[in-house]
């Protein structure tokens, strides 16, 4: 592992009790994404030549995620691409993950694909079909492996709970402070409580206290164990979020989830109606957010169980065509 994000990826790891070979290690803070890319470059390279794979597996759309492509893709090894085909056809949203996910494209030799739209999306661009898996994403695995025996997180059970999550760096500056804006606004209301788990970044972190810490309403968390996340979800009324995860993990549980983003590379969700793009537009996060808790219909129309990311299943689906493919004669 790389480390990315080192406190929030330790509270995962523990919850599956999954303990690496080798941690890289390569984080610090400040850093620019040329010097995390170097660093992830140099450091996999001889964990390369001392495993000496079959094929390496890389996941989502992180630096990492292409570094580890890449570094594979020099050492002549194949690369399998979990969620794989993800696409908002903007370079720059989000930044740098759209890139980081079309460049791996290129470098993979397996592609498992989360819907038949991410796969549709490689055949576009030129991805044979026999490389090409439709798997369900194993985010939905591990959500629902933990769903029936989660903690109790403390959250007031009279009120509507708003869970919040936002990091995207093309939201930095302007963008964080009209939502936090928006949220002031929505911490008016009597009827909810705003929980707000904050990303490590220091720039999320400026802008938030800055606008944020003297909320009554509002409460700032860090982020919290992976198992106690997912309990927080199941027991929000609407998730507002710029991530990716969630706008697949939401709907496994119930949950409408209006996303903080102009462009997303997981359309299903939008087109299921379990999800809305609301940008980082202040009056649309106030005006979307109130209409879910103001009328029950809607909410009830938004909030069916419908997940088109998977039932569970991916891993399973992954492991027996990596077998196939690799497996000794």
């Amino acid at each position: 592992m790389t480390a990315q994000h080192r406190a929030m990826l330790d509270q995962v790891l523990a919850a599956f009790s999954i303990h690496p070979d080798h941690d890289l290690n390569v984080m610090q803070a400040g850093q620019t994404l040329a010097e995390s890319a170097s660093r992830v470059l140099a450091r996999l390279e001889p964990v390369l030549d001392v495993e000496k794979p079959a094929c390496v597996i890389v996941q989502g759309d992180t630096t990492t995620t292409f570094c580890g492509a890449l570094a594979a893709f020099y050492k002549g090894i194949p690369v399998a691409h979990v969620e794989a085909g993800m696409r908002t056809g903007d370079l720059r949203q989000p930044f740098p993950e759209e890139m980081n996910r079309v460049l791996t494209s290129r470098l993979a030799a397996l592609h498992f694909a989360a819907t038949e739209a991410a796969a549709s999306n490689l055949r576009r661009e030129g991805v044979p079909g026999e490389d090409i898996f439709v798997t369900g994403n194993t985010g939905i695995d591990a959500v629902l492996s933990v769903r029936d025996s989660l903690p109790a997180f403390d959250v007031n059970p009279s009120k509507k709970i708003i869970l919040v999550t936002a990091h995207r760096r093309e939201s930095f500056g302007e963008g964080f402070v009209r939502i936090c804006r928006a949220l002031r606004r929505l911490a008016e209301r009597t009827d909810v409580e705003i929980i707000y788990a904050v990303h490590p970044n220091p720039q999320v972190q400026a802008a938030v206290q800055e606008h944020l810490c003297d909320v009554s309403n509002i409460r700032l968390i860090e982020p919290v164990e992976y198992v106690a996340f997912v309990d927080l979800m199941r027991r929000a009324h609407i998730l507002l979020t710029d991530s990716g995860g969630i706008q697949e993990e939401g709907p496994s549980l119930g949950k409408p989830v209006l996303v903080m983003r102009e462009k997303t590379e997981r359309p299903e969700a939008v087109e299921a109606g379990t999800a809305l793009l609301v940008g980082t537009d202040e009056d649309k996060i106030v005006a979307e957010t109130v209409l879910l808790l103001d009328d029950p219909l809607e909410y009830a129309r938004r909030a069916r169980m419908h997940n088109p990311y998977g039932d569970g299943q991916a891993s399973a689906r992954i492991r027996e065509v990596l077998a196939a493919r690799f497996s000794q004669p």
